[in-house]
């Protein structure tokens, strides 16, 4: 489990095939020591929950399976590409953002980006079968990150980003027309399952 608040941005350093059936190990490099982490260990790249499969002080590599890579950003990153990254939750630690489990919802792209006094608004889409999960006020995952919803239209939602954010994320390299992870809330799934539930019986 993760909070979605990113504690390090790395890069891809080497993309290397796994194989016949599509998969592939990648190695990302962060900024800061991974202290503590372990083989097995997972930590979620830019929403994306991974498991450790070696590392050194400041690199790790993850093994991608083929179904991973189509129906996420990773089959199209890139030595270079910046990758969001948060160790997974400790018992005891502060929950900062929301409950995030790693597991992608579906693809999103950015909209548009406006400035917005010291902050600026993106607009994100969504594939319609996620948007009934998303809600004004309502907290959301992009690309691994905790965001609260500003404004749902339709397909589409809104969120305020602060500078702060964007400079410590890979917003800070994202542009109009990008994809993104989603995952929505944990909690708006099972209410949606629950209320489906109650509309069959």
């Amino acid at each position: 489990m993760f909070t979605g608040i990113i504690t390090d941005v790395g890069r891809v350093v080497e993309r290397h095939p796994l194989g016949a059936a599509g998969d592939t190990r990648l190695t990302i490099r962060g900024t800061q020591p991974l202290t503590g982490v372990t083989l097995g260990a997972s930590i979620a790249c830019s929403g994306v929950c991974l498991t450790v499969v070696e590392h050194d002080a400041f690199s790790f590599a993850v093994d991608v399976s083929g179904e991973t890579l189509s129906r996420t950003t990773l089959g199209t990153w890139q030595p270079g590409t910046p990758v969001n990254l948060e160790r997974s939750l400790k018992v005891g630690d502060e929950l900062d953002g929301h409950i995030v489990s790693g597991h992608v919802d579906g693809l999103g792209h950015v909209v548009s980006i406006a400035p917005a006094g010291g902050s600026s608004v993106w607009r994100f889409t969504v594939p319609q079968a996620l948007a009934k999960f998303i809600a004004e006020k309502g907290s959301i995952a992009v690309d691994g990150v905790s965001l609260t919803v500003n404004r749902v239209e339709g397909v589409d939602f809104w969120v305020n980003l602060i500078p702060h954010t964007i400079r410590h994320t890979a917003f800070g390299e994202t542009t109009v027309g990008a994809a993104v992870h989603l995952e929505i809330d944990m909690l708006a799934r099972y209410v949606a399952r629950l209320v489906e539930a109650g509309r069959t019986q």
